[in-house]
């Protein structure tokens, strides 16, 4: 009776488990919102959006963003020159900022667990 019990308790951790795999492999991938709502960055297979896309700002309007980690391992979100860093993100946690700033230029938004692998460049422009 013990054994059954066990052996009925294992499976259901087996099938619940696949299914939420499952669910995560073919969710689909939204990481354009609403314009009200700004943009959605997805960690994934060590990558921002599968490509480490370039953000556009426009100088002195803010853009909301929320960084969303889908991977197996946790990630952060750091530009050292807008002083924004999320800390640890882990496996199916976000976390949201706003990028904004009063001046043009480049920076630099990475992971530091990944560096040189999960970069890109956010551009404030007018």
């Amino acid at each position: 009776m013990n054994n059954n019990i066990i052996a009925i308790i294992a499976i259901s951790f087996i099938v619940v488990g696949s299914l939420w795999g499952i669910g995560n492999l073919i969710s689909h991938n939204n990481t354009q919102l609403s314009k009200s709502e700004g943009m959605l960055l997805l960690m994934k297979d060590n990558k921002f959006n599968v490509t480490n896309p370039e953000i556009t700002v426009k100088v002195n309007q803010p853009l909301k963003i929320t960084i969303a980690n889908q991977d197996f391992r946790k990630h952060d979100f750091i530009i050292d020159e807008l002083n924004i860093n999320t800390g640890f993100i882990s496996s199916g946690q976000d976390f949201t900022t706003i990028i904004a700033s009063d001046k043009i230029g480049s920076y630099r938004y990475y992971c530091s667990i990944h560096p040189g692998i999960m970069e890109g460049k956010i551009m404030i422009k007018n």
